[in-house]
């Protein structure tokens, strides 16, 4: 265990500036860094990768848990013991070998438990539903240095909290979790040029509606710097696509993915069959560090004109540069599973993702653009997706639309029968996990 004033994280537009930063290695140092800091009157927070990191760290204990990385896979269970710093690259690399895969998201680099608290909505996650829903026990330290190993028979309002609640009921040092026999999938994006947008996204909103639970897809729209890593097509335009993910054969995926490319000539097309170990593919998020600030609207529905009206807003004449990720959610998603968990908004149909890279943009100018999106989505809002606000998003002061009020109460609740001096955040604030 070490205490120095440095961190790395893959976030780099928030200052990280602990007082103490500890690097364990192991449950032992999480709980004498939890007991350490609440003799001394410091909050804690929680380093996994930093993708997800909500805003700036200023003071207290951060505790990483970077080396925490161990996973090993029951081939025969069909259950992955996952450590708090392994990222899901690792575990699905793992999971592969037996012919298994986990209910991961779109980045490799992304740690796994951290998603996975935060809900966890994966790339076949209309099929299978939340990460949250497949865990079978966690192993934490609450706020009294005390490591528990909670299971839905132990400590069945633990078990229910973690699972949704994120980092505010302790320090999550290990999970167990279900996988799923998937080895390979039909998915790929095909990409259109911006003009066409509102076509594109009106046929996408019709095509979602006739999918089967087996596909899962997003929509994205973003300006493409003009850099000579893109691939030639896509250099300095705006570009719309369509990402999907299905289990089905390549032959129902071909079948699947005929009314997106009967849309118009497409910029690229790498639609395909493919093994599960390509699929980070699929959406070819950004491998290294930067700066961004991003948002998540959970909403109940959504028209095309609402939806059109949020490209204008956020499109090639933007104040601020945005991509704006659509993720069609319901299926499997809606179903909760036995016993519950704290993952909030099972009724809602789509997820409205905004993230607005920092370089040449203030984070004022990126908060001015998001809530004027929020409010030409209002008639559609349930609430904030926890796993995709990053500096904020919008609502510094407040994370209550992370839940429901009943949902809320009940964790508020557990905050303080667990952490009745709020070391990690208190009830209704935004975590400082560092996803």
């Amino acid at each position: 265990m070490t205490a120095t004033p440095a961190v790395e994280s893959f976030q780099t537009g928030f200052t990280i500036g602990p007082d103490v930063l500890v690097e364990a290695t192991g449950d032992a140092d999480v709980r004498a860094a939890v007991r350490e800091a609440a003799a001394r009157g410091l909050s804690v927070a929680v380093h996994a990768t930093g993708h997800g990191l909500p805003g700036p760290v200023e003071g207290g204990t951060l505790i990483s848990t970077r080396r925490m990385d161990a996973v090993e896979i029951d081939p025969v269970r069909r259950t992955a013991r996952i450590g708090a710093g392994a990222t899901w690259g690792r575990v699905a690399g793992a999971a592969a070998t037996h012919g298994l895969a986990p209910l991961n998201g779109s980045a490799p680099g992304v740690g796994a438990v951290s998603y996975t608290l935060g809900g966890g909505l994966g790339i076949l996650a209309r099929e299978f539903g939340y990460a949250a829903d497949h865990v079978r026990s966690l192993d934490v330290v609450t706020a009294d240095g005390v490591l528990r190993h909670v299971t839905p028979d132990s400590e069945p309002d633990l078990f229910w909290g973690l699972r949704g609640g994120g980092h505010r009921l302790g320090v999550v040092t290990a999970l167990e979790t279900g996988l799923v026999a998937v080895e390979r999938l039909y998915g790929g994006s095909i990409a259109f040029d911006g003009a066409t947008a509102p076509e594109v996204l009106r046929r996408y909103l019709e095509w979602t509606r006739t999918v089967p639970e087996t596909c899962t897809s997003s929509l994205a729209a973003l300006c493409y710097p003009d850099m000579p890593q893109l691939p030639e097509p896509l250099r300095g335009r705006y570009v719309v696509s369509v990402r999907v993910a299905s289990t089905g054969t390549a032959r129902d995926g071909e079948a699947l993915v005929a009314p997106l490319r009967a849309i118009g000539p497409a910029l690229s097309d790498s639609l395909r069959e493919m093994p599960y170990g390509e699929s980070p593919t699929i959406h070819s998020d950004p491998p290294f560090p930067h700066a961004y600030y991003g948002e998540g609207l959970m909403l109940g529905g959504l028209d095309a004109g609402t939806a059109a009206g949020v490209l204008e807003l956020t499109g090639p004449e933007a104040p601020a540069m945005t991509v704006v990720q659509l993720n069609h959610l319901g299926g499997a998603l809606a179903s909760p599973p036995s016993p519950g968990n704290a993952v909030p908004y099972r009724d809602a149909r789509f997820l409205l993702r905004l993230l607005s890279p920092l370089q040449g943009t203030d984070v004022t100018a990126a908060r001015a653009l998001f809530a004027r999106v929020a409010a030409r989505t209002a008639r559609h809002h349930l609430g904030r997706a926890l796993n995709f606000s990053f500096g904020g998003g919008g609502h510094p002061e407040t994370g209550r639309d992370f839940h429901g009020p009943g949902t809320r109460e009940r964790l508020a609740g557990l905050v303080s029968r667990y952490d009745p001096a709020s070391l990690f955040g208190g009830a209704y604030g935004v975590s400082r996990d560092a996803r």
